[in-house]
C-alpha cells in the first residue's frame, strides 16, 4: 500500500483524539490523526512523524498523520490500513491462512449473527470468517492489543467462536504495523477480559495469527512473516 504526497514533521501536541499540532518546515500545522487510540507512547513531543498531504481544498485539515518514528523503526498508525494490506496480501498469495488453500471468494464486511466481520472467504468447501485488528502498541519489542478497553472487540471474538461451532473456519488476525518485534501478546493490564476471551477462543479452535509489516514513510505492506503469539 503506497501513500502519496508524504512529508515529515515534528509532533507538538494532540488537543483531542482527531487532530494534532505538527511543525512542518518551521510552520505549525493542524493535521488529522488517522487513529483515535491513545498512542501516548508514540505521539510524544518532538517525535518525527510522517503525514500525507491532501489535495482536497475543502478539507478542514491539510494533511493526515499516518506514521511515527520510534527508536530505529517507523510505526504506521493509520487505523484504516490493516484491512487494506491484509486483503492485498491475501489476494496476492503473499500470506496463506492455516487450513486454507486457493481462495475462490473474498468478501469484505460480511455479517454473521449480530456482528459484521472484516472478511468472509471461501476456498473449495472451506468457508471462513476473519476479524482484523491493527497493532501499534510496542514496548521493548513486545507488541500488545488493545491499547484501550474494547467491548466491541470482545463481542466479535465471541461471535467468531459461535461461527466456529457452526462449522466455519474462524481467524483473528493481528496486523503488526511495524516489523522489528519479538512477539505479540494480549494487553491484559489494560483489558483483561479481551485477553481472557482471546485465550478462550483459541481453546475453541479459533486461529489466532499475527503478521509483521514492512513500513516506510510512504508505504506499508505485509511481508509474509508471522509474528510469534503468546497468550
Amino acid at each position: 500500500m503506497k501513500y502519496s504526497n508524504i512529508c515529515a514533521g515534528e509532533f507538538i501536541r494532540r488537543p483531542n483524539r482527531f487532530i494534532a499540532e505538527v511543525l512542518i518546515d518551521g510552520e505549525k500545522t493542524i493535521c488529522h490523526v488517522r487513529n483515535t487510540g491513545r498512542l501516548k507512547e508514540l505521539l510524544t513531543e518532538k517525535a518525527l512523524v510522517y503525514l500525507e498531504k491532501s489535495s482536497n481544498p475543502k478539507r478542514k485539515t491539510s494533511c493526515s498523520l499516518i506514521s511515527v518514528k520510534k527508536g530505529n523503526q517507523i510505526i504506521n498508525i493509520d487505523s484504516q490500513i490493516p484491512n487494506k494490506v491484509f486483503h492485498e496480501a491475501l489476494s496476492s498469495g503473499r500470506i496463506l491462512l492455516p487450513g486454507v488453500e486457493k481462495i475462490n471468494h473474498i468478501k469484505s464486511e460480511s455479517r454473521y449473527g449480530s456482528s459484521r466481520f472484516d472478511f468472509y472467504i471461501e476456498s473449495g468447501n472451506t468457508k471462513a470468517y476473519i476479524e482484523i485488528k491493527g497493532v501499534t502498541l510496542e514496548e521493548n519489542g513486545v507488541v500488545r492489543f488493545p491499547d484501550a478497553p474494547t467491548t466491541r472487540g470482545v463481542k466479535h471474538i465471541y461471535e467468531l467462536v459461535n461461527a466456529k461451532k457452526d462449522g466455519f473456519n474462524a481467524y483473528i488476525v493481528f496486523i503488526i504495523q511495524m516489523n522489528n518485534v519479538k512477539y505479540f501478546t494480549p494487553n491484559d493490564k489494560t483489558h483483561k477480559e479481551f485477553g481472557d476471551v482471546l485465550r478462550y477462543a483459541k481453546s475453541q479452535g479459533v486461529a489466532i495469527l499475527a503478521y509483521k509489516s514492512d513500513v516506510t514513510p510512504d508505504s506499508i505492506e505485509l511481508n509474509g512473516k508471522r509474528c510469534k503469539v503468546i497468550l
